[in-house]
């Protein structure tokens, strides 16, 4: 998480709580990094004008104006059901923690009556699945931004367990399945991982070399790769 992402979960942490109090301890636990971090971070918060205030004392911590608005982003009920429906399709995705915050955001800076319409919307959306995924590694999600070779336990269809180093190159999703594309050291080529079969990932901290993607490394036997990238 980038400081500026924290800043923002950091008001959307004390909107949710108030009037109610969270401790500098508590909020520096839940964002994973220290106090100092923490203290550091309302500062700010505090001097581009947030209204957090601070109680001293066992019992005392941070709060916020729950009436304390966040820039509107100019979305219709329309165009806010679309990306609520969108982002529910990642539930089962390397971007299922990711998804989950960005929703919380847009709703935090919709009106009160337009979450309601929203809300009463995508009650009616239901996705048919065929079963329960299990949630892949978070390191997943981050793999390509990071750039880092991962090291993962990989259960294939079989049952039978591998370690391996790879290095990714992109993901590919059908329908509920989400897969992690990269090399594999292991077999000296390009792999397709499903998620929900990636039972622990770590990032080694090696930077891979540059290597380019091409569909026909994939062995896709059906159906079409559509990208996600702007019209």
């Amino acid at each position: 998480m980038t400081r500026t992402d924290r800043l923002y979960a950091l008001v959307e942490e004390l909107r949710a709580a108030a009037p109610g109090r969270r401790s500098a301890s508590w909020l520096a636990n839940r964002f994973e990094v220290s106090v100092r971090t923490i203290e550091r971070d309302i500062g700010s918060l505090q001097a581009s004008g947030v209204p957090i205030w601070a109680d001293a004392g066992r019992t005392g911590g941070y709060t916020i104006d729950a009436h304390h608005s966040l820039p509107p982003l100019g979305l219709s009920v329309d165009e806010a059901f679309a990306i609520m429906v969108g982002l529910g399709q990642l539930a089962s995705s390397p971007f299922q923690g990711a998804a989950r915050s960005a929703s919380q955001k847009i709703r935090a800076v919709m009106s009160d009556e337009d979450v309601r319409r929203v809300v009463a919307l995508t009650d009616r959306v239901q996705l048919l699945e065929d079963d329960d995924r299990a949630g892949a590694p978070r390191l997943l999600a981050d793999a390509l931004r990071s750039r880092t070779v991962l090291r993962i336990r990989y259960r294939d269809a079989g049952g039978t367990e591998t370690t391996r180093d790879i290095e990714a190159l992109g993901y590919v999703g059908k329908g509920q399945d989400w897969y992690l594309v990269a090399w594999c050291r292991l077999r000296g080529g390009v792999r397709a991982f499903r998620g929900d079969r990636v039972m622990a990932a770590e990032a080694t901290g090696e930077r891979p070399p540059a290597r380019a993607i091409r569909v026909e490394d994939l062995g896709i036997q059906y159906g079409r790769l559509r990208p996600l990238g702007p019209e």
